[in-house]
């Protein structure tokens, strides 16, 4: 099939072409506009092979050519934004969403603060609690968003400290509850979950830390009357289960919808009234000088879902760390913000 596109286009039967980053390579003789959607997004890069950004490419391949190129993104990258600073790029804002609606309320919830505002032995907040009940009474649609696969982050020893890790990548394996096995997000590593501490024998093993799976054990104990579903490489790794269950919470199947980065982006359904982000720090934290910028980006893309018809939107963001300068960004749509502390 992509010999056959590359040789409709390389004849000319086809004028324009819709692709992932290969597209990029699309064999046209005159060629005019290269318009690169979300280009602050980290697939771009082939890792693999031949390494190249796609984005970088697409720049390159219109410089030679003289072509228009059009870096789209509601959360342009640094790079990308400087060079507009910087006079390489020209900037082209579009400052109101769709038929003048408004953006969604964002509103930072401080998980360091006791109960009764931080719910105690929950993943889930009183007011984001609160926010699923009032909304599953309006008959709207609730997403809610944690980066973190599995039902917990690993398994510890209470009593000598032990925490389970992966025999070749030296990180801590997943707890997956449902298929009853330890995995490894990087090399595939599985184990069964053990009954005592590998280390110490000790019987007082319990999970640390929350994925997906777990939230949607807390959410059927919660709203035991909603319909629930979740959206994560688990969930979708039969064939065409990703749009079954896009499909399912299009319509009448499904009222709320857990996953991963899988739900942040590209879905516009009118009837998604509340977004709730269960723990944004899960990327803040990470070790990479990026982490930051690919928080906003990400945050800023789920709370896009909502508020898409013509009943307004509400995010709740759940974090340790309201107060910094990227939680705070997000909360005020103020990408110009964001980037002036980050540059």
């Amino acid at each position: 099939e992509r010999l056959d596109f590359w040789w409709k286009i390389r004849r000319g039967h086809a004028r324009i072409a819709i692709g992932a980053r290969s597209a990029v390579f699309a064999p046209f003789r005159n060629l005019g506009v290269i318009v690169v959607d979300e280009e602050h997004d980290p697939s771009y890069k082939q890792q693999d092979r031949v390494r190249y950004n796609a984005r970088d490419l697409a720049l390159v391949r219109g410089q030679r050519e003289k072509a228009v190129v059009i870096l789209g993104s509601a959360t342009p990258s640094l790079e990308s934004y400087y060079n507009v600073q910087s006079d390489k790029s020209t900037l082209l804002e579009l400052t109101e969403r769709i038929q003048a609606r408004p953006l969604p309320e964002i509103h930072p919830i401080d998980m360091r603060l006791p109960a009764p505002y931080g719910a105690e032995r929950s993943s889930l907040s009183l007011p984001l609690q609160q926010a699923l009940v009032e909304n599953c009474e309006q008959g709207k649609k609730s997403l809610i968003f944690l980066n973190r696969r599995g039902y917990a982050h690993t398994l510890a020893c209470r009593d000598c400290g032990h925490l389970v890790r992966c025999p070749h990548c030296s990180v801590s394996l997943t707890l997956h509850r449902a298929r009853k096995r330890l995995c490894c997000h990087y090399c595939e590593y599985q184990a069964l979950v053990p009954s005592q501490c590998p280390s110490c024998g000790g019987l007082d093993v319990q999970p640390v830390g929350k994925g997906t799976e777990r939230i949607e054990e807390e959410m059927r104990v919660l709203l035991p009357q909603s319909r629930i579903g979740r959206m994560d490489r688990d969930t979708t790794r039969k064939r065409g289960a990703h749009e079954r269950i896009l499909s399912q919470f299009r319509g009448e199947d499904l009222d709320i919808l857990i996953g991963t980065q899988m739900i942040a982006k590209g879905h516009d359904i009118p009837e998604i009234t509340l977004v709730g982000v269960i723990l944004a720090d899960v990327s803040l934290d990470l070790p990479d000088f990026r982490a930051p910028e690919r928080t906003l980006q990400l945050l800023m893309q789920v709370a896009g879902r909502a508020g898409r018809g013509e009943w307004p939107g509400k995010v709740l963001i759940q974090s340790y760390h309201p107060d910094h300068y990227c939680i705070e960004s997000v909360c005020r749509h103020d990408y110009k913000k964001f980037y002036e502390q980050e540059i």
